[in-house]
């Protein structure tokens, strides 16, 4: 099998297999509704793996579609049109469903939902080089022997970076922790905005 054959056949496969993730109703009777959202190319160079859509996206089916997207695109360094280019970047949460509302914000992710899905997905994204984790979620899972705080994790960012970066998310609700770690935004987000602009810059000399 060619090179192109073989691509093909995985973006087949990673085809069918979003159809049978958006046909998902592993959680049904625990969320308000099943509407999975993910974005997801085999050809992709960077992961963004967060928690779970909001109401907001739940309604639209379009990740990042609120204001943590927009703050999000703003670290990153990227337009909308760059975001939400498949081909460069892939978007999968720890959740693919609305998780309902909590007595502040809404609830976790659902814990079946990665279990179930997230490995056989990233068995088919070859070409990412860079892994974005926002959240205790989604670094607990990956990371699962990282210590301390999200404080003390995004601090140590260097361990794992450039292949991953460990965030806090970008929500607003988040506005108090970026006021008393002003660090991050100084150190961190100028070397994430290199290493993801480097990596979709390498995709387009690549076409």
């Amino acid at each position: 099998m060619t090179k192109s054959e073989t691509r093909l056949a995985r973006s087949e496969k990673l085809d069918k297999l979003v159809q049978r993730i958006r046909a998902c109703t592993l959680c049904q009777g625990s969320i308000p509704a099943s509407n999975p959202v993910l974005r997801v190319a085999s050809g992709a160079r960077v992961l963004i793996i967060g928690q779970a859509p909001g109401a907001k996206v739940h309604a639209s089916g379009i990740p990042w579609d609120d204001a943590s997207g927009r703050r999000l695109r703003e670290w990153l360094g990227v337009s909308s049109a760059e975001f939400y280019d498949l081909s460069r970047i892939a978007i999968m949460p720890m959740g693919f469903c609305y998780p309902g509302k909590a007595k502040s914000g809404d609830l976790p992710p659902r814990p079946e939902c990665a279990p179930q899905w997230h490995a056989a997905v990233t068995a088919l994204l070859p070409n990412i080089r860079c892994t974005l984790l926002f959240g205790q979620y989604a670094q607990r899972h990956y990371l699962p022997e990282t210590r301390g705080t999200l404080t003390e994790r995004v601090r140590a960012w260097q361990r794992h970076a450039p292949s991953r970066f460990l965030l806090p998310h970008p929500s607003p609700r988040n506005q108090l922790w970026l006021r008393r770690n002003p660090w991050f935004e100084q150190t961190v987000i100028p070397d994430l905005q290199a290493t993801v602009r480097a990596l979709l810059d390498a995709a387009d000399a690549n076409e």
